[in-house]
């Protein structure tokens, strides 16, 4: 006898396409998809095999008309992919500053980091984001914090040859 979980079912074709349908309404910042769907009760948190949440899907792509539906409907703002990345990292990389705002507003740690310590601050700043960098240091980002190998804002806006974030981390 084997104490073993049973294998997970393999979904069925129809399952699959649906699932995908989800994710490219995400992605393609589709609410009026998503809304009848959140609204049977389609879970929020509702993430793909690479551990990307609906709302990291949004967000990352900039809707943040999609992002606010989601947060509405309990969807975590802080929940990271299977890489660590958080999704307002994910928007300060993208330089994607209206989900950023619509992270934020949902309830979004201005500070939240992966297991590499990265915060989105330290993304913005190391990709020259300006607008990101203002939006997230009107939030209260903290830009003193460091990475476990010690790095902070500055310090990666620095390394990745930034050229004008690095004047706004300096005050």
């Amino acid at each position: 006898m084997s104490d073993a979980p049973p294998a997970p079912e393999t979904p069925d074709p129809e399952t699959l396409a649906f699932a995908a349908r989800v994710f490219a309404a995400a992605r393609e910042g589709d609410a009026a998809a998503l809304e009848p769907l959140l609204a049977q009760g389609l879970p929020p948190g509702l993430a793909n095999e690479r551990g990307d949440t609906l709302v990291m899907l949004a967000s990352y792509h900039g809707h943040a008309e999609t992002v606010a539906l989601l947060l509405r409907h309990g969807a975590d703002p802080d929940r990271p992919n299977d890489r660590g990345q958080t999704p307002l990292a994910g928007t300060a990389f993208k330089g994607e500053t209206a989900a950023a705002h619509a992270l934020l507003r949902g309830g979004a740690g201005v500070d939240a980091a992966g297991p590499d310590g990265r915060t989105p601050l330290m993304m913005a700043a190391m990709f020259d984001r300006v607008e990101m960098v203002e939006l997230l240091l009107a939030h209260g980002a903290d830009r003193h914090r460091r990475t476990p190998e010690g790095v902070d804002a500055l310090g990666a806006a620095r390394a990745m040859g930034a050229r004008r974030t690095p004047a706004l981390l300096e005050g």
